[in-house]
């Protein structure tokens, strides 16, 4: 990097208003994450599983959002069965060694991935083939699969059956946008087991079953 004529400032500037934004279209998609968070309120309580993995920095976001699931976001309830293919260190060097980069995800989806669960993929270039082999692999195996990747078009947002896809002139900023993403999600699903435990039967009247 040539620092000359560089400057923090600057640079700072300039980001914070890509990131500015990005952020403002990504209110376009706060239905959509709010129904991935109210779907996964019905789900998880009920035994279902969601699945999470990403490269490099979607790997973090990844695990970043497993944890918030398994542990909590901001209201106490119940741990959810939350798992980031991306962590598991001795399955993925393993996998790598004996089967190739492009299983290290798939071939874990197929190991613990049910008929009906959700796969949720991260990745900014949307084009990474470990992360579109295991999208094929969860449709072969029967669970949904969402996305959230940079803009389009990529070849996951094909795959997915659903996709935040986050149009922004650096990778930086669309994992940022990503994180607030995963945590709109944690947000939605905590309101969604907030609203269940609140009415008598535990079940949401149909039409609020999404919470906006």
């Amino acid at each position: 990097m040539n620092i000359e004529g560089w400057s923090a400032a600057a640079w700072v500037d300039q980001h914070v208003r890509e990131l500015a934004t990005a952020l403002e279209a990504l209110q376009e998609n706060a239905a959509l994450l709010a129904r991935w968070g109210s779907e996964l309120g019905e789900l998880l309580p009920a035994g279902g599983r969601l699945l999470v993995a990403g490269n490099g920095g979607s790997a973090a976001e990844a695990q970043h959002l497993t944890a918030e699931l398994v542990g909590r976001y901001l209201d106490e309830r119940q741990p959810l069965s939350a798992l980031c293919l991306s962590a598991e260190t001795s399955s993925l060097t393993a996998i790598l060694n004996d089967y190739g980069a492009d299983e290290v995800f798939a071939r874990q989806v197929q190991a613990h991935g049910r008929t009906g669960d959700v796969l949720l993929l991260l990745s900014t270039s949307g084009r990474s083939a470990n992360v579109l082999r295991a999208a094929e692999r969860a449709h072969a195996a029967g669970l949904r699969v969402w996305a959230m990747t940079g803009g389009r078009p990529n070849p996951l947002a094909v795959l997915a059956d659903e996709v935040l896809a986050v149009a922004a002139g650096s990778t930086a900023t669309v994992q940022e946008v990503h994180l607030v993403a995963v945590h709109a999600v944690c947000a939605a699903v905590d309101a969604h087991l907030a609203h269940l435990a609140a009415r008598p039967d535990g079940r949401p009247h149909a039409e609020s079953a999404v919470l906006a």
